[in-house]
C-alpha cells in the first residue's frame, strides 16, 4: 500500500509505473482536501486560529499540499462552484469521495470526520452510483481550467 494525498484537486498525481506493475494500491486521504469539496465554506468562512486551514495555506507550518492541497483558496472556492454546477447539489462531500473511488488503484478512502453527521455522508459515497463519462471529464475540465496551473509546479 501506498499513503497519498488523493482528491478532485490533486487527482493528477498518478500512480507510478512501480505502484501498477507491482500491484501496489493507494490509501487516499484528504479526499475533501481540508473541507473544501464538501462545498460548504465560502470566501466569507472564518476558520480558528488554531485551524491549519488558516496558518498553514502557503506551508508555513508543515507541507501546503496538506491544506485545501495547495491550491489557493479563493481558486478552490471557484473551482468547487464550477463542480456543484455539474451535480447539481451544494452538498458536495459524497460526490468528491465517490469520484476518489472510481479508481481501481485506490484501495481505500480516508475521509476525515468530526461529527456522526459528517460520517453519514462520508458513507453515502460508497452508495453512489459510479460517475458517469461525461461527469469525470467535466471534472477533469475543471480541474485543467482551475486548478492545474497551481498543482503541477509543485511536483
Amino acid at each position: 500500500m501506498h499513503f497519498r494525498l488523493y482528491n478532485i484537486r490533486s487527482r493528477w498525481i498518478s500512480c507510478s509505473r512501480w505502484q501498477k506493475k507491482n500491484n501496489v494500491g493507494i490509501i487516499a486521504r484528504v479526499p475533501l482536501a481540508s473541507g473544501l469539496l464538501t462545498g460548504r465554506y465560502t470566501k466569507d468562512t472564518v476558520f480558528g486560529a488554531q485551524d491549519h486551514r488558516s496558518y498553514n495555506r502557503d506551508g508555513a507550518a508543515f507541507d501546503k499540499g496538506e491544506t485545501f492541497s495547495g491550491v489557493p483558496y479563493e481558486l478552490g472556492l471557484q473551482a468547487v462552484e464550477e463542480l456543484k454546477k455539474v451535480f447539481g447539489t451544494e452538498n458536495l462531500a459524497a460526490i468528491a469521495i465517490r469520484w476518489v473511488l472510481m479508481y481501481p488503484e485506490v484501495s481505500v478512502v480516508i475521509p476525515g470526520a468530526s461529527r456522526a453527521e459528517q460520517v453519514r455522508s462520508n458513507v453515502k459515497a460508497a452508495e453512489l452510483a459510479p460517475l458517469s463519462e461525461q461527469q469525470m471529464q467535466a471534472v477533469k475540465d475543471i480541474y485543467n481550467r482551475c486548478l492545474r496551473e497551481s498543482i503541477h509546479p509543485q511536483w
